[in-house]
């Protein structure tokens, strides 16, 4: 049996697979913020043991583990995550190992979240896929080849980081007019509570300027409110320029996008990313580049972690 655990800020999820990747059963819990790493990965393993127990007597042969960055992932190692308290250096895998007796394979969410629309949402069949999220930053996993590509260091997969502007807003790592200053949910939402008009009715949605968030700008594009619309109109623009950059570079069969693009659909996403796209890259890439929203919803922390599990002993 495999066991994938997917941990996030405020929800670990628990997942129990057969090792053909089916599920057989899985649970949710609160992430444990004890301030002590030691005790919160010790807490995650009991939870994992409790589920691992619906097994019927078979035995785990391996875990797969999904944590937000910054990992090392040559060492296994959690370092400094912002959402998990007191989790400076944390020999994450090797803790789960010593706990759980068998081999853990961790990645960070944006690759564990490519690995799971490859092998069951909207890039099966794909040998060369991209996944983009564009939650509260913006994440990216690769699969290259049938493979997922890590690169030098884990790092590979940074799209998030691209330059799409010069010099561009300010990102929250040190440098500007990177994707994710742009596109990425928390600067999307600055911009959009620092730029909502008074009257509009963008802020009439949301009932107050520090409660606005991109689903209250999706609500108002869908009515057809001009500033709203003109706000997706500038997130699609700094998309597509990542995107067209990205067809040159990597050749994909296909992008998948989720999150603010999954929900947004294709009317005032996709479509207009495709076409633009379409307009800046040669004439004989646009057909063979297949841009689509991500399938998987709130099954992905469940899919991303057993996909990360099925992986052990595939790659290097």
């Amino acid at each position: 049996m495999l066991l994938g655990i997917d941990i996030g800020g405020t929800k670990v999820a628990y997942t129990l697979a057969r090792e053909d990747g089916e599920i057989v059963a899985r649970s949710r819990a609160s992430t444990p913020q004890t301030g002590n790493p030691k005790s919160d990965v010790e807490i995650m393993a009991d939870a994992a043991r409790a589920l691992a127990s619906e097994s019927a007597g078979e035995s785990l042969t391996g875990v797969g583990l999904c944590v937000p960055g910054p990992l090392d992932l040559t060492r296994g190692t959690v370092v400094h995550p912002p959402n998990l308290v007191g989790w400076e250096e944390v020999p994450l895998a090797a803790w789960l190992e010593d706990e759980l007796r068998c081999s853990v394979r961790m990645e960070n969410d944006a690759n564990a979240g490519a690995l799971a629309e490859w092998r069951y949402g909207a890039g099966q069949g794909a040998r060369d896929l991209v996944y983009l999220t564009m939650s509260t930053g913006v994440g990216a996993g690769l699969i290259v080849d049938g493979r997922l590509h890590r690169g030098r260091r884990g790092t590979a997969g940074e799209v998030g980081h691209v330059a799409v502007d010069w010099p561009g807003e300010s990102c929250a790592c040190g440098l500007r007019g990177c994707l994710e200053a742009y596109v990425g949910g928390r600067a999307w939402t600055e911009h959009l509570r620092g730029e909502a008009e008074a009257d509009g009715r963008v802020l009439a949605l949301a009932g107050g300027r520090d409660r606005i968030g991109p689903e209250h700008v999706l609500t108002a594009a869908r009515e057809q409110d001009a500033w709203a619309l003109a706000q997706i109109e500038r997130f699609n623009l700094y998309l597509g320029r990542a995107l067209a950059q990205l067809a040159f570079t990597l050749a994909p069969e296909i992008v998948v996008l989720g999150t603010i693009v999954a929900a947004a659909g294709d009317t005032l996403c996709l479509d207009p990313l495709r076409q633009y796209v379409a307009d800046h890259v040669w004439p004989h890439q646009a057909p063979d580049l297949r841009i689509e929203a991500a399938q998987l919803g709130e099954d992905l922390p469940h899919r991303s972690a057993v996909a990360v599990a099925l992986a052990l002993g595939e790659e290097d």
